[in-house]
């Protein structure tokens, strides 16, 4: 693998997002990341960097600026997707197989500023985010990149095996480390073209609650609601243990997003059973389309 190659297809990510925004308070107004170049002027990033964005500058290995469009964002997978308004220069990097990615398989991840990491898989497994986010499979790697929000991660071929999304920690032989996950790049091609046409993909939106939730012993405990969301709406509060949706029972966060989203489409009430200081409850929740909360993309 030519290390140097790959850095001249990485670009550096800095995103404006007005005060206003719904993800302001949660993500800031002033994102930076990194992105990877997959085609001409094409830059695959985390699409939480370009969420709500009213401004995008893309910065070359060599320092040049390049102003960029935010064009899309899929919730499902977690990819943006962010076109430059002038040309970079830079070599699109190849797809490979990530379904074919094994643990013990050496990896670099590699980001806009030229830093990289050489690493391993270390995990292939599902992964439940908090932000009502879930990947079937995602790669996890150690050690981790110091920056690694919409780093490429590279296989040992050069190929690009899947974009860096966060930084975690794992226990391994008694002690703790860094590790990061990757979503993996074979989510992207079922939806690019609708991506790249549409801002979207051509599906219907999953139902969303705005909670954020964490799992502790099996139990699905809310850590805190989105300010004017449909949990917020309906009463949920930091501290609710979710432990039926409709007239089933969540066993752990995976299940609850799962149930939640076979529930019906966006905009269906949802009733949900809590227990709050020891006492159960029912609650409605309308659901919603998330995207309807958020600012659309406009064409600097």
């Amino acid at each position: 693998m030519d290390i140097e190659q790959i850095k001249h297809s990485v670009v550096a990510v800095r995103a404006h997002i007005p005060e206003d925004a719904f993800t302001a308070s949660g993500l800031g107004t002033l994102r930076e990341g990194s992105g990877v170049v997959i085609g001409s002027g094409l830059v695959l990033t985390i699409g939480y960097l370009i969420t709500e964005a009213e401004e995008v500058w893309l910065t070359t290995h060599e320092g040049k600026v390049v102003a960029a469009h935010a064009l899309a964002y899929d919730q499902q997978t977690g990819f943006g997707l962010v076109q430059a308004l002038g040309p970079l220069g830079m070599p699109a990097l190849e797809f490979g197989d990530s379904r074919r990615a094994r643990v013990g398989d050496a990896v670099t991840m590699a980001d806009g500023t030229g830093r990289t990491v050489r690493a391993a898989i270390v995990a292939r497994q599902e992964f439940a985010g908090y932000w009502e986010y879930l990947l079937d499979d995602a790669i996890f790697i150690s050690p981790a990149h110091p920056s690694w929000g919409g780093a490429a991660l590279v296989g040992a071929d050069g190929k690009l095996l899947g974009v860096g999304s966060l930084r975690l920690q794992m226990l391994r032989n008694g002690d703790t480390a860094d590790i990061n996950m990757a979503v993996p790049i074979d989510l992207l091609p079922p939806i690019l073209d609708d991506l790249m046409t549409r801002g979207e993909p051509n599906r219907p939106p999953r139902p969303w609650l705005g909670v954020f939730s964490a799992e502790s012993d099996g139990e699905v405990v809310v850590m805190s609601v989105a300010d004017g969301g449909p949990a917020a709406r309906a009463g949920l509060r930091r501290g609710d243990i979710i432990s039926d949706v409709r007239d089933a029972g969540v066993d752990g966060l995976a299940d609850f997003y799962r149930k939640l989203w076979d529930s019906g489409p966006a905009g269906a009430e949802l009733p949900i059973r809590i227990v709050r200081d020891g006492r159960e409850s029912w609650l409605r929740v309308k659901s919603a389309d998330r995207n309807s909360y958020l600012k659309k993309p406009q064409l600097q």
